[in-house]
C-alpha cells in the first residue's frame, strides 16, 4: 500500500509501532528530530513520505537501576540523564554536558545519538568505554542485545532492516580515574573527543580504556596492555613507554589531522603523567 505523503504516525505500543512499520515500510522511525533540524539549516532537506514518532512508545522512556545495571529507554532526552545526578557515571553526564546547547538537548535523545546515520556523534565513544549493551527490538517484536563496541566498530552490520533502539544497559563499574575531553573546530561535524579510564586495586592498574572519537572510534589496545597490571603512581619509563606506543598508532590514522594527532596526544600524555611518579 502506498503511505500518505507528509505524515507522522503516533503510535502508542511496540505492537502499533510495527503493525504500522509493516504496511508502511518506508517509513522512518522518528526520535528527537535534532538530526533532520541540522540538515533543514543546511537546506539539505529530503523528508521520507511518513514518519513514525516513538515518542508516545512508553517503555522507550522507562529508566531503572539494579544492583548492577543502569538501563536507559532509548526515547530518554539527553538533558534528563544530566539531571539524574550521580545515578549516570560522571563521564557520560560530562560528555552530554559537551553537546550543543539546553535546548537540544532538552529535544535531542540518548538513542538519536547512538543511531545518527549522518555521522558519528559524541555518546558512542563513552558507552563504548563503559561496556554499555543495546538493545534491538525488530519488527516480529523479538529482541537482542549488542555490544556498544560492536555496534560502533567499523566491520558493524549489526543493525538490521526494521529494527529500532530500545534501550542501553550500563554496568555500574566505579572507575578510580575518569577523563572525558572534547576537541572543539570550527567544522563540528569533525569535532574529535577522548575517553581516559583507569580502575584500580590496591594500587595496581586493573583496567584502563583510551577511546579517541574522530570519524570512527579509535582504542589501541596495545598501549593498554603496556599500563595493565603495574603499579601506581607509573614510573617515568613506563609513562614514556606509554607515550611512545600511542605516537607510532596514531600516525598511521590518516582520518586525523597533524593538529588533530598532537591535541589528542597531548591529552594522553597530560593524563598518564598525572598518574605518574
Amino acid at each position: 500500500m502506498d503511505a500518505p505523503l507528509n505524515q507522522v504516525i503516533f503510535p502508542n505500543s511496540f505492537q502499533e509501532f510495527f503493525a504500522a512499520w509493516n504496511r508502511f515500510p518506508g517509513a522512518v522511525p522518528y526520535a528527537g528530530g535534532t538530526n533532520i533540524i541540522g540538515r533543514q539549516e543546511k537546506d539539505v532537506l529530503d523528508l521520507p513520505p511518513i514518519f513514525l514518532c516513538l515518542d508516545k512508545i512508553d517503555e522507550l522512556h522507562r529508566i531503572t537501576r539494579t544492583e548492577q545495571y543502569l538501563e536507559i529507554g532509548s526515547m530518554t532526552k539527553l538533558n534528563k540523564l544530566v539531571t539524574l545526578g550521580k545515578i549516570v557515571p560522571e563521564i557520560l553526564r560530562k560528555c552530554i554536558e559537551s553537546i550543543a546547547g539546553v535546548q537540544l538537548r532538552n529535544i535531542a535523545t540518548i538513542g538519536g545519538n547512538i543511531c545518527s546515520t549522518s555521522r558519528l556523534m559524541d555518546l558512542p565513544a563513552v558507552l563504548t568505554a563503559l561496556d554499555a549493551q543495546y538493545e534491538f527490538r525488530g519488527i516480529s517484536n523479538n529482541t537482542r542485545w549488542v555490544s556498544a563496541a560492536r555496534f560502533h566498530s567499523e566491520e558493524n552490520t549489526s543493525l538490521e532492516s526494521q529494527e529500532i533502539l530500545s534501550r542501553i544497559r550500563l554496568p555500574l563499574h566505579q572507575w578510580d580515574y575518569a577523563i572525558y575531553k572534547k576537541f572543539y573546530s570550527e567544522n563540528y561535524i569533525k569535532n574529535e573527543a577522548l575517553v581516559f579510564l583507569v580502575k584500580t586495586q590496591k594500587n595496581m592498574l586493573i583496567d584502563i580504556r583510551v577511546i579517541i572519537k574522530g570519524n570512527t572510534l579509535l582504542r589501541n589496545k596495545n598501549g593498554e596492555d603496556i599500563l595493565n597490571g603495574k603499579y601506581l603512581p607509573f614510573s617515568r619509563k613506563t609513562a614514556d613507554d606509554f607515550i611512545e606506543n600511542w605516537k607510532e598508532f596514531l600516525i598511521e590514522k590518516q582520518e586525523l589531522s597533524e593538529i588533530s594527532k598532537n591535541s589528542l596526544l597531548n591529552s594522553i600524555e597530560e593524563n598518564i603523567y598525572k598518574l605518574s611518579e
